[in-house]
């Protein structure tokens, strides 16, 4: 997933049409992945090295509909601002200090969200909120101006430690995830096939490459992307990541009270329809391998009573990727 994109828009309906369901199920589905990410950031913040103030708000832009339905949206939402809260995460800062779903923000902390740059029917500004908010201090209280049903309001949340990671939501009903060092994106397809723990599975594998610096430590290597990837030297760098992931997103869940096995789970349900013959990739390995790593893995994690739990991967971050991805799979029997 390229870092910045886009968030992909709402599919085109007529105006006049009564959209109040779509919304409601984007702003549903939206809302549990955003849940969950929020759940495995704030729960692994001591494994993360990239902190960001954690608040809780699930943020959209009008700017991100389809404009044939810009209008219904505007209304439904109650759009008073360029963005505005889509929903807030129970038990989260923005919970706590009373924010709401369909406030539109003005004002958080020092980040003035009218003077956002953003072109206009894109999801810059959007973009740009999520980072200016992400980058106040954590340690300080953030005042909040918003707008509700025509009113303003203020407010003071006070941020938590969070893994500086956005999660995203990709409305194309496949099974794609990805993660591009600062953001975490899957698609919608999971969340009708998959239980919320077994969704956990798949968003902490994503979220444990962007923990481990894979993307840098990849373009450092100078692999191939796409196709290439399954080819030549590539191979090998990939194939230790995928592993490297399976092995830390154990540790995600464990740490956020998740089941260990949940990625087991996972790969049982997933993998005999989806990852196997031919259609497997050569830069990912076998999935039943997978099973069997994780499987392992997740037996030592059991065993630890402390939380978070860190594994030594955690210490190598910061070093270069040397192939090995041997030594660290499992391989089924």
């Amino acid at each position: 997933m390229a870092a910045l994109a886009a968030l992909p828009a709402i599919p085109a309906i007529p105006a006049h049409a009564d959209d109040a369901p779509l919304f409601e199920a984007v702003r549903a589905a939206d809302m549990r992945v955003a849940g969950i990410g929020w759940r495995l950031a704030t729960a692994n913040a001591r494994l993360c090295d990239r902190i960001e103030a954690g608040t809780g708000l699930q943020l959209h832009t009008l700017d991100q509909f389809d404009a044939n339905a810009r209008e219904s949206a505007r209304a439904h939402f109650k759009f008073a601002a360029p963005v505005a809260v889509e929903g807030v995460i129970t038990g989260s800062p923005a919970d706590a200090a009373g924010l709401r779903a369909d406030d539109s923000l003005v004002r958080v902390g020092t980040v003035d969200i009218a003077a956002l740059p953003g072109k206009p029917g894109t999801t810059d500004r959007l973009v740009a909120a999520q980072l200016a908010i992400a980058a106040l201090p954590t340690d300080a209280p953030i005042a909040i101006e918003a707008i509700r049903a025509g009113a303003p309001i203020r407010m003071t949340l006070q941020p938590v430690r969070a893994c500086k990671s956005r999660f995203e939501l990709e409305l194309n009903d496949g099974f794609s995830a990805s993660a591009d060092g600062a953001m975490v994106q899957i698609g919608s397809g999971f969340l009708d096939d998959y239980p919320d723990d077994q969704l956990a599975a798949v968003i902490a594998h994503e979220f444990a490459h962007n923990i481990l610096h894979h993307r840098d430590r990849l373009e450092a290597r100078g692999v191939d992307y796409g196709l290439l990837s399954g080819f030549g030297a590539n191979v090998k760098y990939f194939r230790q990541t995928e592993i490297q992931a399976d092995l830390l997103s154990v540790y995600l869940l464990a740490n956020a009270d998740y089941p260990a096995r949940a990625s087991v789970a996972f790969w049982k349900h997933f993998g005999p329809s989806k990852a196997g013959g031919i259609l497997r990739s050569r830069s990912h390995p076998a999935w039943r391998d997978r099973v069997a790593t994780l499987e392992a893995e997740a037996a030592k994690v059991e065993t630890l009573s402390a939380r978070p739990a860190v594994p030594g991967l955690i210490a190598d971050r910061d070093k270069p990727l040397d192939g090995d991805w041997q030594s660290i799979l499992v391989r089924s029997r």
